[in-house]
């Protein structure tokens, strides 16, 4: 609507400009005939000609105003359109983040997660790339939680988290699968690179803290895999290694 209000301002400025020439010619015609003619009413039907001409010229410029002053009103109203949708884009962007969050932990919540970790082994299949889960198993929970309350139990998980987020890739997608079970989604990676990767993981949780580690069993995608087939390999990946640390 600004638009049309602006091109029509503008014609109307034209319009003006044309009336406003005509009244100047009209005025030259009238000087003429001033000098070579004594016929009065000649020259005042000219002169009556030029006034109207400007009257309507003028009239021209105030509707020209008065449409640009619309057009600026459109183009501020329009302006705050925009900023409220751009607001209420961002609180919905807020609202579903939260929603897909595990408030306690920070990992994805697990409804939302599992659809996204279905969503990458997709992808590995379509395009033939590699994928490893990782399955993680906080040890000890339960023991923090029985003799130093669960608030530290809590702290654990936090940390848990927050130092796997901070040593696995942006892309990488970490779940809460169960109360101390999480997942670990690693798009083109093999399950070697995993390996190195968690095992640097765990040697830094257990600097922070001598009671602090973590157990993980993995399992690398293959073609024909939906998510419960990769979640039970890492799952008895997990259980097999444990087992053999406990026979150690």
């Amino acid at each position: 609507m600004s638009g049309q209000r602006v091109e029509t301002a503008e014609d109307r400025d034209r319009s003006a400009e044309l009336r406003d020439r005509g009244a100047e010619d009209r005025d030259r015609l009238s000087r003429r005939h001033d000098e070579q003619s004594e016929e009065e009413g000649s020259r005042e039907d000219i002169l009556l000609l030029a006034e109207r001409d400007r009257a309507r010229a003028a009239a021209d410029r105030v509707k020209a105003a008065e449409d640009r002053a619309r057009a600026a009103t459109d183009r501020r109203a329009a302006t705050d359109q925009r900023a409220e949708a751009q607001r209420a884009a961002a609180e919905a962007k807020h609202t579903l983040e939260l929603a897909a969050t595990d408030e306690l932990t920070g990992a994805r919540a697990r409804k939302i997660g599992l659809d996204e970790v279905a969503r990458e082994i997709e992808r590995a299949r379509r395009t033939g790339s590699k994928l490893t889960l990782a399955f993680l198993d906080v040890d000890r929970l339960k023991e923090v939680n029985d003799t130093e309350g669960h608030p530290a139990g809590d702290a654990l998980l936090h940390l848990v988290v927050e130092t796997v987020k901070t040593h696995i890739r942006p892309y990488d997608i970490i779940v809460r699968y169960g109360g101390d079970e999480f997942l670990c989604a690693m798009p083109n990676l093999s399950k070697v690179g995993a390996k190195r990767r968690l095992n640097k993981i765990t040697a830094l949780l257990a600097a922070a803290n001598d009671g602090h580690s973590i157990s993980f069993g993995l399992a690398e995608c293959e073609p024909d895999d939906g998510i419960q087939e990769v979640i039970s390999r890492a799952d008895g990946d997990l259980l097999q290694t444990r087992r053999a640390r406990e026979e150690s």
